[in-house]
């Protein structure tokens, strides 16, 4: 089994706050697709280096966990890039692991 989290920022790049309707929009997307969906909604801070100037975000994160990692694969490319022209952000991260569940 794999699980997935989609870090996502809660701001657009000029500091506005992305509106609420779009957290919705991806959560019942994820449900839709993954059947569950876990939501940490506390912000949390990332923090990057892109040369010598360090970047920060506030994010929340969201998990998912599927049985078909090649679906799964395709359907979070897809949104990564979907997410990543939406909310005008350079990047956004998805981790993938393997885990078990009891």
């Amino acid at each position: 089994m794999k699980e997935y989290d989609i870090f996502v920022p809660l701001s657009y790049n000029n500091g506005t706050a992305i509106e609420g309707r779009k957290f919705q929009q991806l959560q019942q997307s994820l449900l839709d697709e993954f059947g569950g969906v876990t939501y940490f909604p506390q912000a949390n801070q990332g923090y990057w280096k892109l040369g010598d100037v360090t970047y920060r975000d506030e994010i929340v994160i969201y998990r998912v966990l599927s049985s078909d990692a090649r679906r799964s694969k395709r359907f979070l490319r897809n949104l990564k890039e979907s997410l990543k022209a939406e909310l005008g952000q350079e990047e956004i991260l998805i981790v993938e692991r393997d885990v078990d569940a009891l």
